[in-house]
């Protein structure tokens, strides 16, 4: 039976990310680029060469979280997504693909919004169990585009309870630096599973010297998103 809610966290599973975890993330880096151009076929065939890329390009990171091209990523990537045309570049398993996305749902209340591709994705995430508990000290590592594999292995820093039918969104910290690019990424956890989306960093800042508290993260109610996501599909069928 499921811990209740209200109950103290389990001792955390402190294992620490290895290259098992490490090649899940790289075969689903993802990222999200927003800008006027109809095309960035030719700027993902060039490298990404710093001369041709976007020059009017916000963006950051995203997560695959089905076979059928769906992501999960934060709000505020798409601030100035209006009147512009959002792209997902996907890992997919090393070989990169690149599609306009269209935006199926967002919460700015929660800083998280989901995106999706017509592209097969054969590579995404499974959640974490949404009925265990995520304790304080569990092993993390996360995908973000600007320092996802820079970064060391970090730890959980606030508890998650089980979800339930009430559950809304939760957010949670984590220990690890974050930088622009990085929101919207994953945070896995050491067996490959999704914890959840990055969204910010905060930072403590007496006397004009930055000392890094940790990142925030949020985890939505993934019931709910599975339904929004089964009611765009029946909303949009495609073959």
């Amino acid at each position: 039976m499921a811990c209740s809610p209200l109950a103290s966290p389990p001792a955390a599973d402190t294992t620490i990310p290895g290259e098992v975890a490490s090649q899940i993330v790289r075969e689903r880096l993802s990222a999200v680029v927003v800008t006027r151009r109809n095309e960035l076929g030719s700027w993902v065939n060039q490298r990404f060469s710093m001369e041709n890329a976007p020059k009017d390009a916000d963006g950051g990171s995203a997560a695959p979280i089905t076979e059928d091209g769906y992501f999960l990523t934060a709000d505020h990537v798409l601030a100035r997504a209006s009147g512009r045309n959002v792209f997902i570049i996907y890992g997919n398993g090393g070989r990169i693909t690149t599609s306009k996305a269209r935006i199926v749902w967002r919460s700015y209340h929660d800083d998280l919004a989901i995106l999706h591709i017509p592209v097969k994705t054969t590579y995404f995430y499974k959640w974490t169990p949404p009925h265990q508990w995520l304790s304080p000290g569990r092993g993390i590592i996360h995908g973000g585009m600007a320092t996802g594999f820079k970064s060391s292995p970090g730890r959980l820093r606030s508890a998650l309870p089980p979800e339930n039918s009430f559950t809304g969104n939760r957010s949670f910290k984590i220990d690890i630096p974050l930088q622009p690019g990085d929101s919207g990424g994953p945070v896995v956890d050491a067996f490959g599973n999704l914890v959840g989306i990055n969204s910010a960093v905060e930072f403590l800042v007496p006397l004009e010297t930055a000392i890094f508290i940790d990142s925030e993260g949020n985890r939505p109610n993934t019931k709910k998103i599975a339904g929004i996501i089964q009611k765009d599909r029946n909303n949009n069928y495609r073959n």
